[in-house]
């Protein structure tokens, strides 16, 4: 194998751990990082295997809404990047929920710093299947 065989391989190899993702590569550790943090924060309500909770679209008789799903079945990856780091930083409340809008969700912002939110994120992004992904992306481009 050439010199310039083993670059391209290596490089190919380097990218394919990175997973690529709308804010480019993450690498393998800010993935279980990512892991980690999800199963200690937020599994317990969105779900071990991002499923959410039961009937997610139906407010509960105290008027909030259950936890949605975080997998292809939900809306998460409708929503860009920014607008997610947002919601896990400071909850739901205003811009990315109604005035006066109750929920369970938490404001992580004084628990997890703005990378382990953001590697959370990245973690739920790659278990997305690649159609949702390439729906995503073509979506928040014609935004």
């Amino acid at each position: 194998m050439s010199l310039c065989s083993n670059v391209a391989l290596a490089v190919a190899i380097a990218l394919g751990l990175a997973g690529c993702s709308e804010r480019g590569g993450a690498d393998p550790y800010a993935l279980m990082e990512g892991e980690n943090i999800y199963k200690a924060e937020c599994a317990s309500c969105h779900g071990a295997k991002l499923e959410g909770q039961a009937d997610w679209r139906t407010r509960r008789p105290d008027g909030k809404l259950p936890a949605p799903p975080h997998d292809a079945s939900g809306h998460t990856w409708h929503h860009p990047m920014v607008q997610l780091v947002a919601i896990a930083k400071h909850g739901m409340v205003p811009p990315n929920a109604p005035e006066g809008y109750v929920s369970d969700m938490p404001a992580f912002a004084g628990k997890l710093t703005d990378r382990q939110i953001e590697n959370v994120l990245l973690w739920i992004e790659s278990q997305w299947p690649a159609e949702i992904k390439q729906r995503r992306t073509e979506m928040l481009q014609r935004r």
